[in-house]
Formats: structure tokens, C-alpha cells, sequence
């Protein structure tokens, strides 16, 4: 045996070794047990196999314009107070339906270019009409409406997925439903706790880091009593855990403007607090802990109040002026929940609250049944072509079948590297059909060469002479129909999503390893045959 040969012969057994690794990896036993529970462990499963659960959900995209609405009129006040201009209210008529529309009332006629000069310089977003009976209306501009809505849902989408892909779910499909307004698509394989995950979706996990101004009141009506029923400007009246050590909710007056809040986090972990009870660690941004430790050393002495989704979490004392690490305990946190919660933080908040329209849940027995069915035909399937080749092409039938049993190991095998890699590629039932479908064009592959050398035989060339030509003739057409395959599974790739993304995956790569092993491959093995055979000695094909 010459030595190309041998190179050849080595690089396709570690070729096979490598996607066997990516199969099996290092079974624990060779059990037909063993050697099951290590390709299920390398293979991950797609919802319609494994079962799940499938979501659609829809973002409440009025609450974010809600949110630079509320925004806006902050920075209307302040700086029509800056500029002393008179006004008697500013508010958003119908923040429910049109969150974008403000009204401000009370400007007398002389501060109109002041006004207008504000809206445009501080918010260019808006356009402002009227000024008859002193009455202003703010209204955002559609493209600017339509921009911030579709930025929600991006948003959304990506923290949705930051969540999921933190509670180690293998190929979730989280994208554009497409088919409603601001709806989103969630599908989770695996998945048997769906209402813990659906809890953490949905969680919003604003932080903020507010100055505690006054309280702890046992009650919201004692709270406005003491201030003679006027929420003094500036501050807030929240509830929760307003009084250090105490396990009952109580109120207390908080500044309106954070000092640092989720966005100027670095991160966030499960910890212990000084009692042992759960709580969550983080940790701020260079600029947040800046900001932080500015704020905090004004303010030594002064109480801070950890508020979590507009709720007190806990009040802390002002010792010393505090850099960038801080912690989140009281409420009765258990571990879960504290691993919850430092997931949600790490993750950022959702820029508004979600609604489930559609839930559904694909039971496991489903999938197995679907697992059972699609590989008793890919077996059955396989077995069949196996035999069909042996029996019509007799020697050659053997060298087309190792080129199909390859074929199938480097597809399999390259779905347990891409979960080794974290890319988490899914076998899917349509996945399967992908399988058997290159199983078919492996098989068509063959037949083509095969023939090319049976004329070439025919026509009297010796057999090396006959392969040779054979492999060559054939190779064209091969190229052409697995490229353009190739090309309509990539497009569908692209514009497919969840199942029809799992066939064009396999059928790619299925088509990829088939150029190896029917050409490759099969010319290898042919060679290392015609190596062995005496000269004029018959090919069996």
C-alpha cells in the first residue's frame, strides 16, 4: 500500500474517531444503556421530541411610552421651574390608550417661545400644537412612536433571551411571533417547571437606589397625614420594607431621582446577608460606582432604600461613603429566589411588562412517540437501502454502504460537537427528514459514480482506468445538486424559524459530509480495493 494511500485510509478512520467523540464523547459504559444515556446526553432534543413548552406573549408597549412620557413631564417641570414659566397642570390625559399625549395647561401667552424652545431643544421627540385658552399639547411624532414600540419589543427579545439562556434551556426559539402586534414567540425544550420560567420572564427586576427622605410609616393614610396630605415635591411614598429589621411593610417617603439604578450594574450573584439568610450581591459600573460614592458622601448619615420594581426592599444606614458594591436582603428571600433575582438583574429589565396570549405544552410521551416513529423510519429506511445497494452493486454495495454509515456518523456526530461548543444545534423531527433525505442523496450519489464506472467498464477500460473515470464524470453533476441544495436549505435556514431551521441544518450538513464520504470516501476505499486485486483481475460492481 503506498503511503497517499495510507494518509488517506488515517485521516478518514480520525476523521470518524473525531464525530464518534462528538456521538458518544467518553461513554461510562458500553452498555446498550450506557452507550444511549451518552448519545442523549451529547444530542439534545427539539421541543416537538422532547417536549416543552410553547409561549406567545405580547409586549405592553404602551407602558414604555408611558415611561418617556412620565420622563418628559419631568423634565418639563424642571425646567419650566428653572425658567420660571407659570403653568397650573401637566399631565397625560389618557395614559392608557394614548401614553404619548401630554397636555400642559396654564401658560400664559408670553412664555410661548420659551415653552416652544424648551420642547424642541430638551424634547426634540415631540411636537407642540395649540396655546388657545393657554392649553399646550404634546404629541410624539409617529416615526419616533414606532421606533420606540419596535425598540421594546428588540428589547424584550433580548432579555427574554438573556433569562432563558441563564437557566441553561437548550435551543430555545425566542423571536418575532410575526403574526400579531408586538407579540414574541418563546419555545423551550425540556422545560418542566414552566411556571418558574414564565416567573422569570415576566419578572421586570427594576433596581433603583433612592435616598430614604422620611418614614418608616405604618400605613400609607399616616404617611399623608404627616405631611398634611401632600406628597412633598421631589419625593415618593412607597411601600415595603421601610424600617431596618422589621418583617411587616411599612411606607416612607423616597426621592424621586435615583442615585444609581439596573442599568449601572456590573453584576449580580446569590450571596448570604450578616444573619445567613439569602440575599444578592452586586456590584456597579465604573461610572455608576463613581456616581455612587458621590452620592453617598453627601449623604453620610442619611438613609438609602433599595427598591426593587417600584417596592422597598430594604433600608440601609449611610456609614461611610460606598464605592460600588452594595447587597439586596429582607423580604424573606429564599435561595431560589435569591438565585432568581440576581438572574433577573444580571439579565436587565424588561422595558415593559409582558402578556401571555397563548400558552402550550408538548408532552413528553408526544415526543417519544415521535422519537420512536421518525427512528424506526430512518432505521427501517437505512437498512433497506443497505441491502438494496449490496445486493445490485455486490462489492461495490459495501464500499456505498460505509460511505452511508459514515455519512450518518458525521452528522450525528457533528450535532453532539455543537452541543459541546454551547451552539446547542437540536435534533428535531424534521430534523430527521433531513437525516433520511441525505441519506437519499448519499445513496443517489453512488448510484451516479457507480454507473459511470460500470459504462466506463463496459466500454472496456481496465478497472483502476474505469474508477478513475468514473469519479470524474460523475463529480460535476454531484457538485451541481448538492450546491443547490445546499443554497435552498441556507434560505431556509435564514427566513425558517424553530422546526424548518432543524431540517435545513442537518440537510446542510448532511450534504456537506456526503461530498466527503461518496467522493472521498468511496474513492479511497475503491483505490485500497483495486490495491489489493492482481492486475487483470475483475472489480465486483
Amino acid at each position: 500500500m503506498n503511503k497517499n494511500l495510507l494518509y488517506k485510509l488515517a485521516f478518514i478512520v480520525g476523521t470518524m474517531l473525531f464525530f464518534l467523540f462528538g456521538i458518544f464523547g467518553i461513554p461510562k459504559s458500553l452498555s446498550g444503556q450506557g452507550l444511549l444515556t451518552a448519545l442523549t446526553d451529547h444530542i439534545h432534543l427539539g421541543l416537538d421530541l422532547k417536549g416543552g413548552t410553547h409561549l406567545i406573549l405580547q409586549v405592553q408597549v404602551n407602558e414604555a411610552v408611558n415611561v418617556v412620557a412620565q420622563n418628559a413631564i419631568e423634565t418639563l417641570k424642571d425646567q419650566m421651574r428653572k425658567q420660571k414659566i407659570d403653568y397650573t397642570d401637566i399631565t397625560q390625559p389618557d395614559p392608557q390608550n394614548n401614553p404619548d399625549h401630554i397636555v400642559i395647561k396654564g401658560v400664559q401667552p408670553q412664555s410661548r417661545t420659551d415653552l416652544m424652545n424648551i420642547v424642541r431643544d430638551r424634547l426634540p421627540e415631540y411636537d407642540i400644537t395649540g396655546g388657545a385658552d393657554n392649553i399646550w399639547n404634546l404629541a410624539m411624532r409617529p416615526s419616533n412612536l414606532v421606533d420606540l414600540k419596535n425598540k421594546a419589543v428588540s428589547q424584550a427579545i433580548d432579555t427574554i433571551r438573556n433569562r432563558i439562556d441563564a437557566l441553561g434551556v437548550s435551543e430555545p426559539t425566542i423571536q418575532e411571533h410575526g403574526l400579531g402586534d408586538y407579540q414574541i414567540l418563546v419555545q423551550l425544550p425540556g422545560v418542566d417547571d414552566p411556571g418558574r420560567v414564565k416567573d422569570i420572564m415576566q419578572s421586570t427586576a427594576m433596581l433603583e437606589i433612592k435616598q430614604m427622605i422620611d418614614g418608616p410609616y405604618p400605613s400609607q393614610e399616616a404617611a399623608l397625614q404627616a405631611k398634611g396630605g401632600i406628597v412633598p415635591a421631589d419625593s415618593m411614598l412607597m411601600s415595603g420594607q421601610c424600617a431596618s429589621g422589621s418583617t411587616e411593610p411599612t411606607w416612607c417617603f423616597v426621592s424621586r431621582i435615583s442615585a444609581v439604578s439596573g442599568k449601572d450594574l456590573r453584576s449580580a450573584d446569590q450571596s448570604t446577608d450578616q444573619n445567613g439568610q439569602p440575599s444578592v450581591s452586586f456590584s456597579l459600573t465604573g461610572e455608576g460606582g463613581q456616581r455612587f460614592y458621590s452620592f453617598t458622601s453627601a449623604h453620610v448619615g442619611d438613609n438609602l432604600a433599595v427598591v426593587l420594581d417600584n417596592k422597598v426592599m430594604e433600608v440601609a444606614s449611610i456609614k461611610e461613603p460606598i464605592r460600588d458594591q452594595g447587597s439586596i436582603s429582607g423580604g424573606r428571600m429564599t435561595e431560589q429566589q435569591a438565585k432568581d433575582l440576581s438572574m433577573v438583574l444580571r439579565s436587565g429589565a424588561l422595558p415593559a411588562s409582558i402578556k401571555y396570549l397563548e400558552e402550550r405544552t408538548v408532552g413528553p410521551s408526544l415526543g417519544a412517540d415521535s422519537i420512536r416513529s421518525g427512528v424506526r423510519a430512518a432505521v427501517v429506511g437505512m437498512v433497506a437501502v443497505l441491502i438494496f445497494m449490496l445486493i445490485y452493486y455486490r462489492g461495490a454495495g459495501i464500499n456505498a454502504d460505509l460511505a452511508l454509515i459514515f455519512n450518518l456518523i458525521i452528522l450525528l456526530g457533528f450535532l453532539g460537537w455543537s452541543t459541546m461548543a454551547g451552539v446547542n444545534v437540536a435534533l428535531t423531527l424534521p430534523g430527521i427528514a433531513g437525516v433520511i433525505l441525505t441519506v437519499g442523496m448519499g445513496v443517489d450519489s453512488n448510484v451516479l459514480i457507480f454507473e459511470r464506472i460500470r459504462e466506463e467498464l463496459r466500454n472496456g477500460k481496465t478497472p483502476p482506468s474505469a474508477v478513475d473515470q468514473g469519479f470524474s464524470h460523475a463529480w460535476i453533476t454531484i457538485v451541481d445538486t448538492h450546491v443547490t441544495t445546499i443554497v435552498s436549505a441556507a434560505i431556509l435556514f435564514i427566513f425558517g424559524t424553530g422546526p424548518v431551521k432543524g431540517f435545513a441544518t442537518t440537510l446542510t450538513f448532511g450534504l456537506l459530509a456526503n461530498l466527503f464520504t461518496a467522493v472521498f470516501v468511496s474513492r479511497t476505499i475503491f483505490d485500497w480495493v483495486l490495491s489489493r486485486k492482481q492486475r487483470g483481475e475483475a472489480l465486483s460492481i
